[in-house]
């Protein structure tokens, strides 16, 4: 609960009326994931997504007059359930009737990004989960990784053969930042996500350009720092770090490096993301002095690997 004890004291005559610039990190997964959505009242929360596997090459000729035997559709399913998520904020009158900010709309908006920064590290914890893994120095697991074995070009280089050995087409379009559906065209590529820690490393590789030096054609992404060979690297806070789990306590780091349809995710239409706002006055017996009102998010939500050949997960230490 807000009280008067914990909202920040104007400062007399030089008073900002914005609250304190809030520090939240880029979201990174929601744009690249293919997204299939439950209508509402559909009479479940468990939603299938349906992957086609490629037909083999036709290299037998064709006999004259003679039908082929033909080819058959493979088709795999993978199942998620949509949960609901959600938090509030209680504030008081005294609040309402002291404070020079706004409260409820500041509250609202803090509470948008903590539902962002939720729905992200959702989707990080479950597509760091996946089966290709590669590890820095060579090793063979994560606790034995050390604080030399770092990110390499070499090591992009090795999971950019995997992912076209495994048919991995490269992102080329993303879901447009605020929109649930509308998507914008991306300069084909595959995309890896990455903590700053790790792009401290990944700039000091011989073959990395800044988007500074991008071609003027190639639009930037939000939060992209730049490329090595085929990947473009996007950076964010959100980025899986396995904290002393490395030999010798070392952070190790997660980078997620992948293509089209790597993984998905669903809601229930209508319900994505709401702001749920109880003013005061609205609690009936539960508040007969109308004291608190409350500001809240509710979300339905649910994220899946669709594919594990078309992500690969590189764990390195980073330079210290």
């Amino acid at each position: 609960m807000n009280t008067t004890t914990n909202i920040p004291p104007e400062v007399n005559n030089f008073y900002d009326r914005n609250l304190l610039f809030r520090a939240t990190p880029f979201l990174a997964y929601y744009p690249f994931a293919q997204i299939k959505d439950i209508p509402r009242k559909a009479g479940s929360q468990r939603i299938a997504f349906r992957r086609y596997s490629c037909l083999a090459a036709a290299l037998t000729p064709l006999s004259e007059g003679i039908t082929p035997v033909g080819s058959s559709l493979v088709s795999t399913l993978v199942y998620a359930t949509v949960q609901p998520y959600g938090d509030f904020v209680t504030t008081t009158d005294v609040v309402d009737y002291s404070s020079q900010d706004p409260v409820l709309v500041e509250t609202s908006a803090i509470l948008g990004d903590q539902a962002g920064d939720t729905l992200d590290q959702l989707t990080r914890n479950v597509v760091v989960a996946g089966t290709n893994v590669y590890y820095g120095g060579g090793r063979t697991s994560r606790i034995t990784v050390t604080s030399v074995d770092l990110m390499t070009g070499s090591l992009i280089k090795k999971i950019v053969r995997l992912l076209k050995t495994n048919k991995t087409r490269k992102i080329t379009r993303m879901i447009k930042p605020g929109n649930g559906y509308d998507t914008s065209a991306v300069n084909s590529c595959y995309l890896g996500i990455v903590h700053p820690n790790v792009t401290y490393d990944l700039k000091a590789l011989s073959g990395f350009t800044p988007v500074e030096k991008y071609a003027n054609h190639m639009a930037i992404l939000d939060g992209e720092i730049g490329k090595v060979d085929e990947v473009r690297f996007i950076e964010t806070t959100n980025a899986k770090v396995f904290t002393g789990l490395g030999a010798g306590g070392v952070d190790v780091y997660g980078t997620l490096i992948f293509g089209t349809d790597a993984y998905g995710m669903s809601r229930i239409s209508g319900e994505a993301l709401k702001n749920i706002i109880k003013p005061l006055g609205s609690g009936g017996s539960s508040d007969p002095l109308d004291q608190r009102a409350t500001s809240g998010w509710k979300a339905t939500f649910v994220a899946k690997i669709l594919n594990d050949d078309f992500l690969v997960r590189v764990e390195t230490a980073v330079s210290a």
